[in-house]
């Protein structure tokens, strides 16, 4: 599936509420690992490719346009930061929801439901961001709340891995929900880097 742009609508502030928007669709398609069979979980993982392909399209047409521009709202490093920062939750998300599949998990690990949750908040709360990045103001509860939940994630993050050590009796089933646990905490941090460099903006350009 492409990602295009009508041409009244190629700002950057667009682009990035763009890459934000893929990152909700993301997140909440990944509850519906929750919801199917595990023989119809590849649909689901199949869906998180494509939307990792529109988020990578996104990711190359605002690229493009920094590099075409003469003039840009801020620095051009920080541009480009903050749209790598972007496509890495969406690498994360896809990746880690392809384990499920690859590793051919039975039960899902306990508590993915809240690191959904916690994931699908943190995008909501980016996509509301991405627009007030062309004033520059009203973003300081932004990377305050995404700071929040990732605590809150960090906090859910060693609860699930405790459990894993406590509870999983056969090692390689340990080892695959590890590596899904572990994957969509790292998306949590990706999350966090972003409002970062948000933050980052918004001190260097007031």
């Amino acid at each position: 599936m492409g990602f295009r742009l009508t041409p009244q609508d190629t700002s950057f502030f667009t682009l990035f509420t763009a890459q934000a928007q893929l990152l909700v669709d993301a997140t909440r398609e990944l509850t519906r690992f929750l919801e199917v069979d595990p023989s119809k979980r590849q649909a689901v993982a199949d869906r998180l490719k494509e939307l990792e392909h529109a988020a990578d399209d996104a990711t190359h047409e605002l690229i493009n346009r920094v590099n075409s521009s003469f003039i840009t709202p801020f620095d051009r490093e920080d541009i480009h930061n903050l749209a790598a920062s972007l496509d890495d939750c969406m690498d994360l998300i896809e990746e880690t929801g392809d384990l499920i599949v690859l590793y051919r998990v039975g039960e899902i690990p306990e508590g993915l439901a809240e690191q959904f949750e916690i994931l699908a908040r943190m995008a909501e709360v980016t996509a509301e961001a991405m627009p007030r990045l062309r004033s520059l103001k009203d973003l300081k509860s932004y990377w305050i709340e995404i700071n929040r939940l990732e605590n809150q994630a960090d906090t859910l993050h060693r609860k699930q891995v405790a459990g894993l050590f406590t509870h999983s009796p056969d090692p390689i089933e340990l080892i695959k929900a590890k590596a899904i646990v572990d994957g969509f905490e790292d998306a949590a941090d990706a999350f966090e880097k972003v409002a970062h460099v948000v933050e980052g903006i918004a001190v260097k350009e007031s």
